[in-house]
C-alpha cells in the first residue's frame, strides 16, 4: 500500500516536470464491450522430439532459443495457451527428485543439461511473460516408450520398482492395478503444482495401454493377472470393471490432490475421441471405454475435470467419426458445464485434410458454444503455410481463456489507472488495486481497451506490463481490468478524454 502511494505520487509530478500541453483524461464509469473469450491451445509435444527440442543432446542455450521462439510463434499466432509436454515416459524435463532426466534432451536418461537448467521453469516464466498460459503435460504411466533410444537410467522407476512396472508391446508400462504406482505418479503430479506456477495439469489418452496385437494378429492382454487376483477378484470385480475402477480412482484422486494444493490450477484430461462406439449411433470406431478402460464421460460427468478435451482427430465430412455430430455428443454429456474443448488433429492438414478443414472444425466448435480448441501440434501449426495463413484468419482478435466460475468466482480488485497527456500522445499507466480489507489479488493478465471514432479495440497484456502509449490519433476513452487466475475480471477502471480541458494533468482512478 505504501509503494502504491509513492507510485502514484511520483506520477503526479511527471506533467508538471515536462510542462506538456494536452487534453485532459478524466476518471469516468465506462462499461467496455465483453473481449472475446477463447481458449487456444496447443501441444508442445517433447516424446520423440516432435515439437521441442529439435533433436536431443542440443546445446543449452539453442534448447532455449528453440523453446522462446515457439512462445513467440504461439504469440504472433494469438494463441493464449501452451500444454507442455513435461513427462513422456516416467521420466522429467524439468528439475526432479522423483524420476530422471528425460533423454528427449539430452540424448541419454538420466544425463542433466549442462549448463544446467530447469526447462519447465523457463516455459512457466517465459509463457506467463508472454500472457500464455502454460499447462503441464503428463503421461500417467507409460514408463519406456517402443522407441526409446536410451535404457532406464538406474533412478527411473522401472529400475527402482521392477515388480510395479509390465513389458507390454515393446514398451514398459506401470501397472495402474498397483496402488503403488498409482501413488507415484499422483506424487510426481503434485510435485510440478506445488514447486511451479503452472496453470493447469493435463493427462492424455494413455491409461492402460493401446492394445497390440501377435504374429497371428490377435490381441496380446495386458498382463496384469496377477494383479488382479490380488486386488480385483477378492473384491468380486471382473477385469474390466476392476481396471476401471482404478483409473477412476486415479483421476479422482488427482483431481482432488491439486485442488487441496491450489485450488486455482485446472486439471484437464484429453481422451480418445470416442467414448464408446454408437455414441451418438452414428460413430463407429475403437472402443477406449473397453480398450483403454478409460470412463472419460464418467470423469465429466462427475466434475473430476476442469476441462475435457477429447481427441475429435476426424473430419467434418467422415460418415462413422463425424466431427461436429461428436462434438454435439460430448456436449450432451457435460452436464456440470465445464471447459469443452476439443482437440484438432492439424497435423492431417495437406494429408487426409484439406487446408481449410481446420477452419471449419474452429468455426464448428464455435457456432456450438464450446469456447475453445487445442491443436495438435505447436510445430505444424507454425511449418504449414497453409494452415498458418487460415489460423491468422480464425484467430484476427485475441481472446481471453474462459473463465472457470466453480474454481473461483470473485474478481480481482479494479486497478489504479493513470493518465499523462501530451501533445505527443497519450501515455497511460496502472497497477493492481486493492480490496477493502488491503488485501490484493494477482493478476494474470490486463485487458486494455481503447475507444477511438466510437470503434473499441482489446489488447490482451502480461501481467507485467503495466504501461500503454497511444500516438495520435488519441482515444476517447481508455479502460483497463484485471484477469485472475481463473478468468474473473475486475470492474473496468476507465478514463474519458475532455477535449474542453488542455490543460495537462494526471487523473486518477
Amino acid at each position: 500500500m505504501i509503494c502504491t502511494r509513492i507510485y502514484l505520487a511520483l506520477l503526479l509530478l511527471i506533467p508538471r516536470l515536462l510542462g506538456a500541453q494536452g487534453a485532459t483524461y478524466e476518471p469516468a464509469w465506462v462499461m467496455p464491450p465483453d473481449p472475446p473469450r477463447e481458449f487456444r491451445g496447443a501441444w508442445l509435444a517433447t516424446v520423440g522430439n516432435i515439437d521441442w527440442p529439435s533433436k536431443p543432446g542440443l546445446p543449452v542455450a539453442q534448447q532455449k532459443a528453440e523453446l522462446l521462439a515457439l512462445l513467440d510463434r504461439a504469440v504472433q499466432l494469438k494463441l493464449n495457451a501452451i500444454i507442455f509436454q513435461v513427462r513422456p515416459s516416467s521420466d522429467a524435463l524439468y528439475v526432479s527428485s522423483l524420476e530422471p532426466w528425460s533423454e528427449y534432451l539430452t540424448g541419454r536418461m538420466g544425463q542433466s543439461p549442462e549448463p544446467l537448467y530447469d526447462p519447465l521453469a523457463l516455459a512457466v516464466s517465459e509463457a506467463h511473460t508472454r500472457g500464455l498460459e502454460l499447462h503441464a503435460w503428463f503421461n500417467p504411466f507409460r514408463a519406456q516408450h517402443a522407441q526409446a533410444k536410451s535404457p532406464p537410467s538406474p533412478t527411473h522407476f522401472a529400475r527402482t520398482h521392477p515388480e510395479l512396472v509390465r513389458h507390454y508391446g515393446g514398451e514398459l508400462d506401470l501397472d495402474p492395478g498397483e496402488p503403488a504406482a498409482r501413488a507415484h505418479v499422483l506424487k510426481v503430479v503434485l510435485d510440478v503444482v506445488n514447486r511451479y506456477d503452472v496453470d493447469g495439469v493435463q493427462f492424455d489418452d494413455y491409461f492402460y495401454p493401446y492394445p497390440v496385437k501377435d504374429t497371428h494378429g490377435q490381441e496380446v492382454d495386458f498382463p496384469d493377472f496377477a494383479t488382479w487376483q490380488k486386488y480385483g477378484a477378492p473384491a468380486g470385480l471382473d477385469r474390466a470393471a476392476w481396471r476401471r475402477q482404478n483409473i477412476n480412482e486415479f483421476v479422482h484422486s488427482v483431481y482432488a490432490g491439486i485442488k487441496a494444493a491450489k485450488p486455482w490450477v485446472k486439471f484437464g484430461i484429453s481422451p480418445f475421441g470416442i467414448w464408446r462406439p454408437f455414441n451418438p449411433a452414428s460413430v463407429r470406431g475403437f472402443d477406449a471405454y473397453a480398450k483403454l478402460d478409460a470412463d472419460s464421460r464418467l470423469w465429466l460427468n462427475n466434475g473430476w475435470v476442469d476441462y475435457m478435451s477429447p481427441q475429435l482427430y476426424w473430419s467434418v465430412a467422415s460418415p462413422q467419426q463425424s466431427f461436429p455430430a461428436l462434438l454435439q455428443w460430448w456436449q450432451t454429456q457435460n452436464i456440470l458445464h465445464r471447459h469443452l474443448w476439443p482437440g484438432l488433429y492439424d497435423a492431417a492438414t495437406g494429408q487426409k485434410f484439406s487446408n481449410d478443414e481446420i477452419a471449419r472444425q474452429i468455426d464448428i466448435t464455435r457456432a456450438r458454444q464450446a469456447h475453445g480448441e487445442i491443436h495438435f501440434h505447436l510445430r505444424t501449426l507454425l511449418e504449414n503455410p497453409a494452415l498458418n495463413a487460415s489460423l491468422r484468419n480464425e484467430y484476427e482478435l485475441a481472446a481471453l481463456v474462459p473463465a472457470s466460475p466453480w474454481l473461483d468466482a470473485v474478481p480481482p480488485p479494479k486497478p489504479l489507472i493513470l493518465a499523462i497527456s501530451q501533445t505527443g500522445g497519450l501515455q497511460v499507466n496502472w497497477q493492481p488495486g486493492f480490496l477493502a480489507d488491503g488485501q490484493g489479488k494477482p493478476a494474470r493478465n490486463w485487458v486494455l481497451q481503447s475507444e477511438i471514432n466510437q470503434v473499441w479495440q482489446t489488447k490482451i497484456l502480461p501481467p507485467g506490463q503495466n504501461s500503454w502509449y497511444f500516438s495520435h490519433p488519441m482515444p476517447e476513452t481508455v479502460v483497463v481490468r484485471a484477469v485472475d487466475r481463473t478468468g474473473n475480471l475486475s470492474e473496468p477502471a476507465g478514463l474519458k478524454r475532455d477535449a474542453r480541458n488542455l490543460q495537462s494533468k494526471p487523473a486518477i482512478h
